[in-house]
C-alpha cells in the first residue's frame, strides 16, 4: 500500500526554515505536484528583520499553491495584484509564460505570532505552459467542507475528490485536501487517481499497521484505498492526480524541456521578466549571479 515515505529535509530560508519534501532524489512528483514546502511552524516575535521576507522572484510553467494554518503573508505580482493570504484561503498563481512575485510577512513583523502552512507547486501540462499569467483568491467560505461525528474535519482546496470540486480553476486532473483528525477518528482515502500521497502536517496518524509522524509524506501504490486512524490530534495533507509526464526543475522554474528554463533564466539575468509595480526595488538575482545593486530600477 505503501510505496516510499519521505521525511523532509530542513532548509533555512534566510531567517525561517521550512521542510522540503517534493521534488526527491526517486520520487519527483506526485501526479502534477513538482514541489511541496512545509512552512514552520514557527514563532515570530514582533519587529524582526525583512530578510525574512521573500523578495521578487519568478516563476514559468507552474501553478503556485499557497495554503497557511497560522499567520499572514502578502502576495504582490507582476500582474498587478496585491493580495494578503490568511488561515484557510486560497491563493493560485499561474505563472505560465512567466511570472514574478513576493511574499511579504508585513502583518507578522508588526505584530508577531505564529507561521505556519504548505506552498506547492502544480506543474502544468505541456499545451498549457505558456498561458498568460493569473492570479486567483478564494476564502474559506468558498471552498467544499465535509464534517464526521467521529472527529474528522476536511476542505477540498484544489480538484476534485469525496464527491466534491473546488471552484479553484486547474489544468488537470488532481485533488488536494486539508484533514483535521481528533484521536481516534478514522478516515479513507478513495483510489480514484493514479498517484496519491499524504504528508502529515501535524500529529501522529497509523497506516497500514504502522505509525508516522509531522514532518514525513506517505506515497501510496495505485489501485487501493488507504485508511488513516488519528493516533493524536493531527492535520493531514492529501494530494495527488494524474501524471503528466516528467519535468525538468531548476530554481524555481518548470518545464518539459532544458531549454525553456535556459530561456527563463536568461530572461531573467537581462531583466526582461517584468517586476511587481507594488515591490520592484529589489529581486533575487539567480543562484551564483553576483548580488543585484541596492535600488535595481532606478
Amino acid at each position: 500500500m505503501i510505496d516510499l515515505v519521505i521525511d523532509q529535509r530542513r532548509k533555512d530560508l534566510g531567517g525561517f526554515e521550512v521542510g522540503r519534501v517534493l521534488p526527491y532524489p526517486s520520487h519527483r512528483m506526485v501526479g502534477p505536484f513538482a514541489f511541496f514546502d512545509h512552512i514552520g511552524p514557527a514563532e515570530f516575535a514582533a519587529g524582526f528583520p525583512r530578510n525574512v521576507d521573500v523578495r521578487p522572484h519568478p516563476h514559468i510553467g507552474l501553478s503556485t499553491v499557497t495554503y497557511l494554518f497560522d499567520g499572514e503573508i502578502t502576495h504582490r505580482d507582476s500582474t498587478g495584484v496585491t493580495q494578503p493570504i490568511r488561515p484557510g484561503e486560497v491563493n493560485w498563481m499561474t505563472a505560465g509564460s512567466g511570472i514574478t512575485h513576493s511574499e511579504r510577512f508585513e502583518h507578522l513583523r508588526a505584530e508577531g505570532g505564529a507561521m505556519h502552512g504548505i506552498q506547492t507547486w502544480v506543474a502544468l501540462p505541456v499545451e498549457d505552459e505558456e498561458t498568460a499569467p493569473a492570479f486567483f483568491h478564494h476564502e474559506p467560505a468558498e471552498l467544499p467542507t465535509y464534517e464526521t461525528p467521529d472527529g474528522l474535519w476536511a476542505r477540498l482546496i484544489i480538484g476534485e475528490a469525496f464527491g466534491a470540486k473546488s471552484p479553484v480553476k486547474t489544468h488537470s486532473p488532481m485533488f488536494y485536501v486539508h484533514w483535521a483528525l481528533r484521536p481516534g477518528a478514522r478516515a479513507q482515502l478513495a483510489a480514484e487517481y493514479t498517484e496519491r500521497a499524504a504528508y502529515v502536517a501535524q500529529g501522529i496518524v497509523e497506516v497500514d499497521g504502522r505509525q508516522f509522524h509531522a514532518g514525513q509524506m506517505l506515497v501510496f501504490a495505485a489501485g487501493e484505498p488507504v485508511l488513516f486512524t488519528a493516533v493524536t490530534q493531527a492535520i493531514v495533507m492529501l494530494l495527488g492526480g494524474e501524471p503528466i509526464g516528467p519535468r525538468f526543475i531548476e530554481w524555481n522554474f518548470v518545464a518539459s524541456s532544458q531549454e525553456r528554463i535556459e530561456q527563463a533564466k536568461a530572461d531573467w539575468r537581462a531583466g526582461r521578466m517584468k517586476l511587481p509595480d507594488a515591490d520592484d526595488q529589489e529581486f533575487i538575482p539567480l543562484p551564483d549571479d553576483p548580488p543585484p545593486p541596492a535600488n535595481p530600477m532606478s
